[in-house]
């Protein structure tokens, strides 16, 4: 038994051992792996810190190469700056000099000119004196004041004058009669040629008004290409000159300039003015206007109450909305034409329905895209012809200008219509109260002349006719009257065309036979 605890003891006592070498040499290969662990990260914190060592230095070197950089570039700019100031400076020293030189060239032409115009002021009081002298002598020679004979010279000379006068005013009128048919054409062709260009202005301009000036640089664009884009795309001029607060839209076709005028006016209350969005804004607008078209085509046949038409030639009725013929909307104008043709064709027991057609559709020519050689006339019976108009419709269309010849009721009634529309007063620019009241003036004008009885203004106003007292006018006074208010009412009036003055005296001897 002691035996067994005596080996129990041992065997303890070895594990012990045992257990105490084997930490003891654990915790020397411990303390070496950490030794190595710990000099590795000494040498990689050592390359660590060396590594950024040198990048701080390539930063400070890039740092200072961009600083010198930098200051070179100021330096070259001021030394620029300093050349241009030398220049400048020895321009304005040249120019004070040669505007000295000037100045005293200036000087010694003063000091010439007060030198001769003293001179002059010393013959001046000579000749007055001599002149004084020889009226002096006149007046002593002659036994009358120099006002007297001026006076009594002058009336000897008025009434002689006068005649001559109306004798030359005479020959020359005879003169322009025997040319008259060689100087009316050219009267004619001048005319045609000062009115063409005002009419052509109004008919193919429209004006576009702005808030301020500024919108015309954004209308402009960079370099101009926002001005250049809007050309492009709707085909219309754009003028943009010193105008205040107006930008003018040239173009001969109105649909074009209405698509223009919209596409601007989006384009400038939206505020984005550039190529892409002009592109976007103005096929936009040109598919509003075409929907536009139609829709007022549309309107217009349902208002009339004209059925089965075309879809075409509503389309064409609505373009009529953006033409005007000598300042009468053309829409206007046919809508109107068709309802004195159903009243007329109603009154002579015709077809109403058939006029109205007719009346509506008579100016569709005038708004056709193709065939513009033609007269209109002739070009809106084929248009009716195409779109499979009946045969009366269409005779009536083209016959309204005697383009080709009647040979229905209605033609007559629509040629009557048209006329009498565009006749009426206030119909084509003239407004009725405008139209009376030059009348009136002209009427008026004549009989502030003494002698003259009574006026008449007829012919619409073309020609005046002007009765005179027999015995308050002579046959001459009668020439110079004409002649006198002639030039009168071209000073004071605005007419078109030409005004005839005609000045009638009579004598008339009146008796009774009882």
């Amino acid at each position: 038994m002691e035996n067994i605890i005596l080996y129990a003891l041992v065997f303890l006592i070895a594990l012990a051992l045992g257990i105490a070498v084997t930490y003891y040499f654990l915790k020397r290969a411990l303390l070496r792996k950490s030794e190595i662990i710990v000099e590795e990260a000494k040498e990689k914190a050592e390359v660590i810190k060396k590594e950024k060592i040198l990048q701080a230095k390539e930063k400070f070197l890039q740092l200072k190469t961009e600083h010198q950089k930098l200051i070179d570039e100021k330096n070259r700019n001021v030394q620029k700056s300093e050349n241009r100031i030398r220049q400048k400076e020895a321009s304005l020293n040249q120019k004070l000099q040669d505007a000295q030189r000037k100045l005293n060239d200036l000087n010694k032409m003063k000091a010439n000119l007060d030198n001769q115009l003293g001179i002059l002021e010393k013959k001046k009081a000579e000749v007055e004196k001599s002149h004084a002298e020889q009226v002096k002598q006149l007046e002593n020679i002659s036994k009358l004041s120099a006002a007297e004979a001026k006076e009594q010279l002058i009336e000897s000379l008025k009434g002689e004058a006068k005649m001559e006068a109306m004798v030359m005013i005479r020959e020359i009128t005879e003169e322009a009669r025997m040319t008259a048919d060689q100087a009316a054409k050219k009267i004619v062709i001048e005319t045609i040629q000062r009115t063409a260009a005002e009419h052509a202005i109004e008919n193919t301009v429209t004006v576009f008004n702005i808030d301020s000036e500024e919108i015309k640089g954004r209308i402009i664009g960079r370099e101009g290409r926002n001005i250049r884009a809007l050309e492009s795309q709707t085909g219309i001029e754009i003028i943009i000159d010193d105008t205040p607060d107006a930008i003018l839209l040239s173009g001969f076709d109105p649909i074009r300039r209405e698509v223009a005028r919209l596409s601007l006016q989006k384009l400038v209350s939206d505020g984005r003015i550039h190529p892409a969005r002009i592109e976007e804004v103005v096929a936009k607008t040109k598919k509003e206007v075409d929907q536009e078209i139609v829709e007022t085509g549309k309107r217009t046949v349902i208002d009339l109450g004209i059925h089965n038409l075309h879809h075409e030639l509503i389309r064409l009725i609505g373009r009529m909305r953006y033409r005007s013929s000598y300042g009468q909307n053309l829409l206007g104008h046919s809508i109107e034409v068709a309802n004195l043709c159903a009243t007329m064709a109603a009154e002579l027991k015709l077809n109403p329905k058939k006029a109205k057609r007719a009346g509506l559709l008579h100016d569709i020519g005038k708004v056709a895209e193709n065939e513009a050689e033609l007269p209109h006339a002739l070009l809106g019976m084929k248009l009716a012809e195409k779109y499979k108009e009946k045969p009366d419709v269409c005779n009536a269309i083209g016959a309204h200008h005697n383009e080709v010849e009647m040979n229905t009721l209605i033609a007559p009634i629509v040629q009557v219509s048209d006329a009498i529309s565009g006749a009426r007063p206030g119909a084509r620019r003239e407004v009725v109260e405008a139209y009376i009241q030059r009348l009136k003036k002209l009427e008026q004008l004549a009989l502030t002349y003494p002698g003259v009885v009574k006026t008449y203004a007829i012919q619409a106003g073309r020609e005046l006719r002007v009765i005179v007292g027999a015995d308050k006018i002579s046959d001459a006074e009668a020439d110079s009257l004409s002649y006198d208010l002639s030039k009168k009412i071209q000073e004071e009036m605005t007419y078109p065309g030409q005004i005839k003055i005609t000045v009638i005296r009579e004598t008339r001897a009146i008796n009774y036979a009882k």
